[in-house]
């Protein structure tokens, strides 16, 4: 049936392209009524046909048919594409140490999953400098570096003393550094088991300062969520990173009857490296006392008793009582007597001044007034607008 409607359309498009000589009228009224004829045979051939459901068979099968076809045709365009597809591996090698430069720490890890050769290439050191430098480097000092040798050293003889490589640490742990589902999948498949890094590569670590298990000495700003006894001075801590919210713990040493104090919340702008090279409980050798003048910004030791550590609390040089201040006759430099000034203390507080000798400083002091220790002076513009944004909003007694 549906093949008798086909063949009655293509007679009637027939019948219209073909050229033929003028009919006479009414032969013209005949092919009228021939025209109505067919109009209502094809109208009750789709009834029909709509009824008995022939039409959703024919177009199910047609749609079958067809993504039949298109599915083999995308499975042979795939395979040829696969035939045809270059690695990343193929890649000239200054391309591929750009590509794998511009990768960030989590990109590179990533990466160190695909296969042997990327996961050898991944871990070197110099694609792991920049990220170290650009994101550790200000709170990574001297001391910090010592404890890292320290502690990878105590993993090496973990490892045994038969010269066997330590477990170190493993790339399935990323979840603690980065907690994102997709990098654990693409670095640790389920059907691979986890390998281990190199403890003395600097992926390891990056690795140990962002998953929080190594803890590292650095000095903290405003120790203790800013208390008002340690406003504008800088502590010496250790410190582990959280990087679920970016921010530190800080572990402050026990002293004297004082339990060891943890502080959490501490911001990365509330951190920096030791400036000087010297332990808490040690004298700092002052070199820069013939130079103090007044106005200039300073740092100097303080704490609260010999029990306690010293902390670096901030300063500037003050006039001598009997200069009026005036530059051009002041002759303050010349003398013996440094006057330094705690501006953020009240005129009356007894921690608002304190007088240093050029020439014999050492620590001084009492058990009323604390004791002072080594100065440092502040020659960098950047450490002395630290200070500033620390400045409290009070002036305190």
């Amino acid at each position: 049936m549906l093949f008798l409607l086909i063949s009655c359309l293509s007679f009637l498009l027939l019948s219209k392209s073909l050229s033929l000589p003028p009919l006479p009228s009414w032969a013209n009224e005949m092919r009228l009524l021939s025209l109505l004829f067919w109009q209502e045979l094809v109208s009750l051939l789709l009834h029909w046909v709509r009824n008995s459901g022939l039409i959703f068979s024919v177009f199910k099968r047609l749609a079958v048919s067809s993504a039949m076809s298109l599915r083999r045709k995308s499975f042979a365009k795939v395979e040829s594409v696969e035939e045809d597809q270059l690695s990343i591996l193929d890649l000239p090698e200054l391309a591929l140490e750009s590509i794998l430069g511009r990768l960030s720490p989590a990109g590179l890890c990533s990466m160190a999953g695909v296969c042997t050769s990327l996961r050898d290439r991944c871990r070197s050191n110099h694609l792991w400098e920049r990220h170290m430098k650009e994101k550790w480097g200000r709170v990574i000092g001297p001391a910090a570096q010592r404890e890292w040798q320290w502690f990878i050293a105590s993993r090496k003889d973990i490892g045994g003393s038969d010269g066997s490589k330590p477990k170190g640490f493993s790339l399935g742990s990323l979840s603690c550094v980065w907690p994102l589902s997709w990098i654990r999948s693409k670095i640790v498949p389920a059907n691979k088991p986890s390998c281990s890094l190199p403890v003395d590569s600097i992926m390891y670590c990056y690795l140990s300062l962002e998953s929080g298990k190594f803890w590292f000495p650095a000095q903290v700003y405003n120790r203790e969520h800013g208390h008002v006894g340690f406003m504008l001075s800088c502590y010496d801590a250790e410190l582990s990173y959280n990087s679920r919210t970016d921010s530190f713990h800080a572990r402050y040493p026990p002293h004297g009857r004082r339990t060891m104090v943890i502080e959490e919340g501490v911001q990365w702008e509330r951190l920096r490296a030791p400036a000087v090279d010297t332990p808490a409980h040690d004298l700092h050798v002052s070199d820069c006392l013939n130079d103090l003048r007044p106005g200039d910004h300073i740092e100097i030791q303080w704490r609260r008793n010999k029990e306690f550590p010293y902390g670096w609390w901030y300063g500037v040089v003050g006039h001598l009582e009997s200069c009026d201040g005036n530059q051009h006759f002041c002759h303050c430099h010349d003398s013996e007597t440094v006057i330094l000034e705690f501006n953020h203390y009240s005129p009356g507080s007894r921690w608002r001044r304190t007088v240093v000798n050029r020439k014999t400083h050492s620590e001084e002091g009492n058990e009323a007034i604390g004791f002072y220790g080594g100065i440092r002076k502040l020659y960098n513009k950047d450490e002395i607008s630290m200070w500033g944004k620390l400045w409290p909003d009070e002036i305190l007694e």
